[in-house]
């Protein structure tokens, strides 16, 4: 009797423990190139039948945000007409197709550990599929955290997708550093005009094999995603939004208990007279205030860290890049904790504030520092490394989870499909712009002029913040619809 007065939160985290791996894979996913982009440039470097320079690696490291475009941009449609929880299952078919894929290209046709053009297309392919589902996965599994869990743990809730998402960059650090063994990362130096040669003595095994492995870990936790998210539930809102009211009043009750339950459809049920409206019925602000939280979280620079964090170490000047690469990606998932735990004392607008000025920080201390680590002064050198974890770990307790559980909270009922997609589709663009600009950048103006402009974007970003940001804490998605159409008036 009292589980269905007061619901069973043992049913509600479990639904989410499920929903989560999605973050997980899509941490995974993007994080595992960092591993495996040496291994398989040497290997491409050794084609008979092209010149595999610095263009074709940059686009190979950064194809899978391609695909990330394309599954944030028809997330919308698919989460509308599939509904949430067939959409992640797709995702996770993807992930699994992706993993193998990237694993063995060669795909049974093309001649094993032959590299040559058509089969660096062929990967690329693979990798743009798993970044389908990772674009899939960054949209829905936050829209469907934010759609089945209650107003007041909301955030907390969809805090634990970016905690999954750091989690999966994490484990994925681990898993390469494991595969690696004993073995070595390829040597490789450049002989000009963005071409590159193969220094003697590099381990032929991380060249052959050692990348294949590190894209092929992905099929385990991608297969259980994809079985396990076939026994959530859909989303009340969406089983409202198609009439199926029985449903949803049923779920409604499990996780809320059977009076509050009845409320909240009925509240759903007003905010629905219509399944969907013109995405600007609410304003254009309430557009762009989603669009420009996204562009913002990957303005500030972060991927730039994420995918090239073993790099950025080494041309610090230290011996070991992968360890303190792990490190640092313990110390990320430290700080998104922070998140998880004040998101709902707090509020978003205060973490995304303080988040802003401290990655300024940071990223002003690396700018400052940077030229003296490279010349080997030890004080710099480490100075810059603090600077960087900072800049980071600001970024993991502020504009890492809040973005989304915003993008999950601000949209109104009749509108949230197409405006999250929306939104997620321009976070991905700028993931993409930020990936592939960072070293060209860092290259020709240096580490110095990069850490100063993303410093420039934090600050940015916290007016912003101050100025346009709604504050959702404790309001149900349903509020969302009122508030917008006051700030019409």
């Amino acid at each position: 009797m009292n589980q269905n007065e007061n619901g069973s939160k043992a049913y509600l985290f479990s639904i989410v423990l499920v929903a989560v791996i999605g973050g997980l894979l899509f941490g995974y996913d993007t994080a595992v190139i960092s591993g495996a982009e040496k291994g398989l440039q040497a290997f491409f470097m050794g084609a008979t039948d092209f010149q595999y320079t610095d263009f074709w690696h940059g686009f190979t490291s950064s194809s899978a945000l391609i695909g990330c475009i394309i599954g944030s941009s028809i997330s919308g449609l698919l989460a509308s007409n599939w509904g949430r929880k067939k959409s992640l299952i797709f995702a996770g078919i993807m992930f699994f197709i992706s993993a193998w894929g990237s694993m063995c290209p060669e795909t049974m046709v093309l001649a094993k550990g032959e590299p040559n053009l058509t089969l660096l297309i062929v990967f690329n392919i693979y990798r743009v599929i798993g970044g389908v589902g990772v674009g899939l996965a960054s949209a829905v599994c936050p829209m469907y955290i934010g759609e089945i869990a209650p107003s007041g743990i909301r955030g907390m809730l969809v805090s634990w997708n970016q905690f999954a998402i750091i989690f999966g960059q994490l484990v994925v650090y681990f898993v390469n550093f494991f595969i690696l063994g004993d073995h070595t990362q390829p040597v490789i130096e450049s002989i000009g005009q963005g071409i590159n040669q193969l220094v003697p003595g590099s381990d032929p095994w991380t060249i052959a094999t050692g990348w294949r492995y590190m894209f092929g870990s992905e099929m385990i936790p991608a297969g259980l995603f994809a079985i396990l998210i076939c026994f959530v539930p859909e989303t009340p809102r969406y089983l409202a939004s198609i009439g199926e009211d029985a449903k949803a009043e049923s779920i409604l009750a499990k996780i809320n208990g059977v009076s509050k339950a009845k409320e909240i459809l009925h509240d759903i049920k007003e905010t629905m007279v219509v399944k969907t409206e013109p995405l600007m019925t609410y304003g254009f602000i309430c557009i762009f205030v989603g669009i420009m939280l996204s562009v913002f979280q990957q303005a500030v620079g972060i991927n730039a860290v994420l995918y090239f964090a073993p790099r950025i170490y080494g041309a610090m000047g230290f011996d070991d890049p992968m360890k303190l690469t792990v490190f640092n990606g313990i110390v990320n998932l430290g700080f998104t904790c922070v998140a998880i735990f004040t998101v709902e004392k707090l509020g978003r607008k205060p973490l995304l504030i303080v988040g802003s000025l401290g990655m300024a920080l940071g990223a002003i201390g690396v700018a400052c520092t940077f030229d003296g680590a490279i010349n080997g002064e030890e004080t710099k050198q480490l100075l810059c490394m603090i600077s960087l974890m900072v800049y980071s770990a600001s970024f993991m307790f502020s504009w890492g989870p809040i973005c989304w559980v915003l993008i999950a909270e601000v949209f109104p009922n009749t509108i949230r499909g197409g405006a999250v997609a929306i939104a997620v589709a321009f976070q991905w663009i700028f993931n993409w712009i930020v990936s592939t600009s960072f070293v060209p950048m860092a290259n020709s103006l240096g580490y110095a002029f990069v850490y100063t402009l993303y410093g420039i974007i934090c600050v940015v970003a916290a007016v912003f913040v101050w100025k346009l940001v709604p504050e959702t804490k404790g309001k149900t998605l349903e509020d969302m619809t009122k508030l917008w159409k006051d700030k019409m008036k």
